[in-house]
């Protein structure tokens, strides 16, 4: 099967997406236009191309994390002039029942960190922040090294690390 990751096309019909989770398939339905229209966040839409179906998405925008939240390994090497430190956010990721289980959830991530680490040239982000919705998602996150963050339940992947994969 070929795969082609496209920013969210708004005409494109939604309704059949499903992945299990209420939260992100009521996103996905009902707010997702409104946010990109707003510039609230980007999405960006994972099409399988035989049969022209949205098998998954995901969300970006800008956010900041205090920086009491990064771990101490981290967090002295960071400035102390700066209480809070520039992120990009993954703010949701999806893939539809009908996909699950055949890697579109890794392809979508190196996608979405490919996007983030090249905006961060031009867009101060020191790392990219994730809230996992569960513990599946959580562990999803953890297989690809993203730390926990004490007393948020936010995880993160450093920059530098991101930038490992793609140089």
């Amino acid at each position: 099967m070929n795969y082609v990751i496209i920013p969210l096309d708004p005409k494109r019909e939604r309704k059949d997406f499903e992945c299990g989770k209420g939260l992100l398939d009521n996103y996905f339905h009902k707010q997702v236009s409104q946010d990109v229209k707003r510039k609230l966040s980007v999405c960006f839409t994972i099409i399988e191309e035989d049969s022209n179906s949205i098998a998954g998405y995901y969300t970006l925008s800008s956010n900041s994390i205090s920086n009491h939240l990064i771990p101490e390994s981290y967090r002295k090497k960071l400035p102390n002039s700066y209480s809070s430190i520039p992120t990009t956010l993954i703010g949701r990721l999806a893939i539809d029942k009908n996909f699950q289980g055949k890697g579109i959830g890794k392809l979508l991530l190196i996608d979405a960190l490919k996007r983030c680490f090249d905006t961060s040239d031009t867009i101060g982000a020191f790392a990219v922040i994730v809230d996992p919705l569960d513990t599946e998602a959580e562990n999803f996150y953890r297989k690809y090294g993203f730390i926990k963050l004490p007393d948020s339940g936010k995880m993160f992947l450093p920059m530098k690390t991101i930038k490992s994969l793609f140089e």
